[in-house]
């Protein structure tokens, strides 16, 4: 497939590959150069608050790990049955 630079530096994404990619108006991208090729990348976009409570509970859980304190299951079927009352 071949996109037109246009005069205000546009371009129109193909919409068989909008389509195929599931993308949507006002789903952000994420424009990179990589080895001299114009990438673009579907992204979500998460407020810096919501990303910072994330990291703080994973290094909780891993402190809880380390001490004993957290479950740690072998695979998802454990984890599953431990969360069905099967264990």
């Amino acid at each position: 497939m071949i996109a037109e630079l246009r005069p205000k530096s546009q371009i129109t994404i193909p919409k068989q590959l909008i389509n195929s990619l599931g993308l949507s108006v006002g789903d952000k991208l994420e424009i990179f150069k990589n080895n001299g090729m114009i990438c673009i990348m579907p992204v979500v976009v998460y407020p810096k608050g919501y990303v910072d409570k994330i990291l703080e509970d994973m290094e909780s859980i891993r402190q809880n790990v380390a001490a004993g304190h957290q479950s740690v299951f072998n695979n998802i079927d454990d984890l599953i049955a431990s969360l069905e009352g099967d264990d």
